[in-house]
């Protein structure tokens, strides 16, 4: 798992004001994706834990509006060049390094986690390794709110991202891999893609079972 995230690690430090400039919209131009966060803010502050993790958060602009939606948000990413740019865009905010698979949260901590397109990058044999971190750091009942490129066939397709590799998933396959972890999904978007890539875009809204240890 290191050696493709050591990767990734450089190729987004390469990048950080082209990417920073590219959503400094904060999701004006892409409605879908504001309307599942903002469904996603709601059923976090209704569970009366409103910690949240932005896994993958780049330059900070969805852990702003994550606070902004009434929750105790914090960001959390690979990319040294990510983070700093976070920190100094939005000093109020909390950014720290931290790898997907080793997150710097304690147990059941947190009433939601956000990974909006973070785990694209990820290989499909260790994504469930991935999940289960964010299981950990999840409060029985918390919520997980995932953002992937979806793909109509039976496995996930490897493509050349303008970054570095990533992978589109079948969206049941990846609905299957959140109910491994011990997610429930109770409510799915797929729609037309916004960019030439020609994926559609998939989120997929979980509810951590309540029964399931938040220890794995």
């Amino acid at each position: 798992m290191r050696e493709h995230q050591d990767e990734t690690r450089v190729a987004y430090d390469g990048v950080v004001e082209l990417y920073a400039s590219l959503f400094d919209d904060r999701l004006e131009t892409r409605p879908f994706s504001r309307n599942m966060i903002g469904t996603f803010a709601e059923l976090v502050r209704a569970t009366g834990n409103s910690r949240v993790a932005d896994v993958g958060c780049g330059p900070g602009h969805l852990t702003a509006m994550l606070h902004e939606l009434g929750l105790d948000a914090f960001g959390l990413d690979l990319s040294p060049g990510m983070v700093e740019h976070a920190r100094r865009a939005r000093p109020a905010l909390r950014f720290e390094e931290a790898r997907m698979e080793a997150l710097p949260v304690e147990d059941g901590a947190l009433g939601g986690v956000l990974a909006h397109y973070s785990m694209i990058h990820t290989p499909p044999g260790e994504l469930p390794a991935l999940l289960a971190e964010q299981v950990r750091v999840l409060a029985p009942g918390g919520l997980f709110l995932v953002s992937f490129f979806a793909t109509d066939g039976p496995e996930p397709v490897r493509f050349d991202h303008k970054v570095t590799p990533a992978y589109g998933w079948p969206v049941d396959r990846f609905a299957e891999s959140l109910a491994g972890a011990g997610l429930v999904t109770f409510a799915r978007l797929v729609h037309d893609p916004a960019s030439e890539r020609g994926f559609l875009d998939a989120h997929l809204l979980a509810r951590l079972h309540e029964n399931v240890p938040t220890t794995v």
